[in-house]
């Protein structure tokens, strides 16, 4: 940790691994989500066992759900997109795959959230765009956010870049960030990597941080 001008300028994920200082992101781990991805087992099981260390850390966690309008409200942008996710060039042909209350909407049971937890539906990439997860954040004093989910080429890379334009340092455990392209995954994390604004870490790291903070706080 550096001191500048009355800061604390943290430089590693050990200076920002407090409950305190972070929260956890659980990126759309939902059941129409990690069925397309092959991973999609992998990443709930590394996800799972994030979310249990920081749950054990008393850290705040908190979910994202990709929601679809129905077809009356899909403007031009959900569209286009659902057009090319569906591989359709006729709009209607188009059927909304995330549906509220639809089976394919709901968060994976491995990973379902308890009554402490936040929960932000949205319809852009970004976590942060249209919910309150920003002011929630800044609220409760929160300086950086780790980031876990699904999917990294196509919304937890403009999370991670969203996060750092609004002053919270993005963190990504990235074996429990899944991809539907892998080697997008990758141009986007070391595109991360390369811009500097986030700390690249893996889930094993992290739970050994939390542990380590926790035992210090019970033996002190």
């Amino acid at each position: 940790m550096k001191r500048f001008n009355g800061l604390d300028i943290p430089e590693t994920l050990v200076d920002l691994c407090d409950p305190r200082k972070m929260a956890l992101l659980v990126y759309d781990m939902q059941a129409g989500i990690c069925s397309q991805v092959a991973s999609g087992p992998r990443i709930t099981a590394s996800c799972s066992a994030v979310v249990a260390a920081a749950r054990a850390a008393g850290m705040r966690i908190v979910y994202t759900r990709h929601l679809s309008m129905p077809k009356a409200w899909m403007g031009v942008v959900q569209m286009r997109m659902a057009m090319a996710w569906q591989r359709k060039d006729d709009p209607e042909a188009v059927s909304p795959w995330f549906l509220r209350d639809a089976p394919p909407f709901q968060i994976v049971p491995e990973l379902a959230p308890r009554p402490e937890d936040a929960v932000f539906d949205k319809l852009a990439m970004s976590a942060f765009e249209g919910t309150p997860l920003s002011f929630a954040l800044r609220d409760c004093g929160i300086q950086a956010l780790a980031i876990v989910g699904i999917a990294t080429e196509i919304g937890i890379e403009p999370t991670a870049r969203h996060a750092a334009d609004l002053g919270i340092i993005p963190v990504l455990l990235t074996d429990a960030c899944g991809a539907g392209h892998e080697a997008a995954a990758e141009r986007s994390i070391e595109s991360l990597r390369f811009a500097g604004d986030a700390i690249i870490s893996d889930s094993d790291i992290f739970a050994g941080l939390l542990n380590q903070r926790s035992s210090a706080v019970t033996h002190s």
